[in-house]
């Protein structure tokens, strides 16, 4: 292949599908941590394998003969594979704008690729059967990288394919235990992270859920039956709701705290929750209970004092949000609601949240502590997070501000531990603090910083965490079967004291 232009195209080829196996697959989709995503995580992983074949065999060979043909047939294959990937995506997920654009643009590069390599590969195919090793410079050393890295991805796919059953966790409908039956509950915030696994809760237990989804599509991600809303307004004033569920909101752990940003995370929560007031203001049959979203940023950066919901804030950003936002959920019980608060810590899921985003760089063993681990992370499972918005729901007696976090909080160092200990990878390589500075109070407050939280008011009212420790945590989030006992080594990192 002495052709520029083909190894042009190849490049351009490669560097397309790195950004779609990186950013889609790895950071927006989490393919490979996504139940539902088996059979396409099967397709990807036999796809790159060819890949990684093919790119040795071109950039390192010239085929003659039925070798030459034996390409061709690969190629075709790929072919097929991407087609089935095609149908395969389209039946199991929503793919973002960015993800069918760059599909688009590599289908049309790929079709460049054939018109110019096929005939080349014809020609060699009248020749007598051999294989000439060739080096093409700088081209070959790409394709060699580029068959690594496939290959390593492919690998990973194949064998994240066979985990997604133990993904599943439990069903959805056994976190609404403890709710009367019957209840109508309005949600908003009902596609994110935390609002998908309520309202399949809610919805599998036999209740009536109202959801407010600004983009109607994303409400593909939720299981029926469920009543579909984009405007509150489109409640009429004779519409009775025993709960409603605030948790709407911009996400503050996807990118950078910069003014712009600041102010759509403030914005987005406060306008809300007037949005909820005004709701609250012209229902004829009020509800008796608003469970509004807050974070346990509200105790600002707090060192390692111990803090249940009588803690005095330290003032910060993290602060400064929460405390705007509790004080104008706390205004619905002016209308006769009792307002539960909730201060959510670190939520574990493969989702969303932090965890999330650490899960491509601990599976390739390149994780490790944020700094020098020292800081505090108060984490809660998901699922016991859901359960706790249904006994805030369910307990007549629970109000104010309550602590969501399990009750052994661990320090940064402990955490990485353990999320390397449930994929089987080390966890030594830190995060400079230095580095993580460099993103202002993004990175302070949220990856440097920390709070030591404990659930006071949530152990009172008799609520019981099926995941109090981390260990069982990541054990069922990740899919991993628990130990029978854990080392004692391991044990002590756990420790909340130093």
């Amino acid at each position: 292949m002495t052709s520029t232009l083909l190894w042009v195209l190849l490049a351009i080829q490669i560097a397309m599908g790195a950004f779609d196996t990186l950013v889609h697959h790895e950071i927006t989709e989490r393919l490979a941590w996504r139940p539902s995503q088996a059979h396409e995580l099967k397709l990807h992983a036999v796809r790159n394998m060819l890949y990684a074949a093919l790119f040795l065999t071109l950039g390192w060979s010239e085929t003659r003969g039925w070798l030459a043909l034996a390409v061709l047939a690969v190629l075709i294959v790929e072919i097929g594979i991407t087609l089935l990937d095609f149908v395969e995506e389209d039946m199991s997920r929503r793919l973002p704008a960015t993800e069918r654009v760059n599909h688009t643009l590599l289908a049309l590069n790929y079709g460049a690729i054939l018109a110019l390599l096929v005939p080349v590969l014809i020609g060699w195919a009248a020749e007598p059967a051999s294989m000439r090793l060739a080096f093409h410079g700088p081209w070959s050393v790409l394709t060699a990288v580029s068959a690594f890295g496939v290959a390593v991805f492919g690998l990973r796919d194949w064998l994240a394919s066979f985990r997604a059953e133990r993904l599943k966790g439990v069903a959805a409908a056994s976190l609404a235990q403890g709710l009367p039956a019957g209840q109508n509950v309005l949600v908003t915030g009902a596609t994110g992270f935390i609002g998908t696994r309520l309202v399949d809760a809610l919805t599998g237990a036999g209740h009536r859920v109202t959801v407010l989804v600004r983009d109607p599509a994303k409400a593909l991600a939720l299981h029926p039956p469920f009543r579909l809303i984009t405007r509150l307004d489109q409640i009429s004033n004779t519409d009775a709701f025993d709960a409603i569920v605030n948790l709407a909101g911009e996400p503050i752990g996807n990118g950078l705290w910069t003014r712009a940003k600041r102010w759509r995370i403030l914005r987005s929560r406060l306008a809300m929750t007037r949005d909820v007031l005004r709701l609250l203001a012209r229902l004829e049959n009020r509800p008796k209970v608003l469970v509004n979203g807050s974070a346990i940023g509200f105790y600002g950066l707090r060192g390692d004092e111990e803090l249940d919901e009588t803690a005095q804030p330290r003032p910060c950003f993290s602060h400064r949000l929460c405390a705007a936002w509790e004080k104008a959920a706390q205004k619905a019980e002016t209308f006769g609601l009792r307002v539960v608060r909730l201060r959510i810590g670190l939520v574990l899921g493969t989702q969303g949240g932090l965890l999330a985003q650490m899960l491509t760089p601990f599976e390739f063993g390149l994780g490790g502590p944020m700094g020098d681990g020292q800081q505090w992370m108060s984490w809660i499972a998901r699922d016991d997070l859901v359960r706790l918005i249904v006994h805030a729901m369910a307990q007549p007696g629970l109000a104010g501000a309550v602590n969501a976090t399990a009750p052994e909080p661990v320090r940064n160092a402990a955490f990485a531990v353990e999320l390397g200990r449930a994929l089987y990878r080390p966890a030594f390589f830190a995060v400079p603090a230095f580095v993580l500075r460099q993103t202002g109070d993004f990175g302070q407050e949220l990856l440097l910083g920390g709070q030591r939280v404990v659930p006071a008011k949530a152990l009172a009212s008799g609520f019981v965490f099926r995941h109090s420790d981390l260990r069982s945590a990541l054990n069922d989030v990740l899919g991993r079967r628990p130990e029978a006992a854990p080392a004692v080594h391991d044990a002590q990192l756990l420790l909340k004291s130093p």
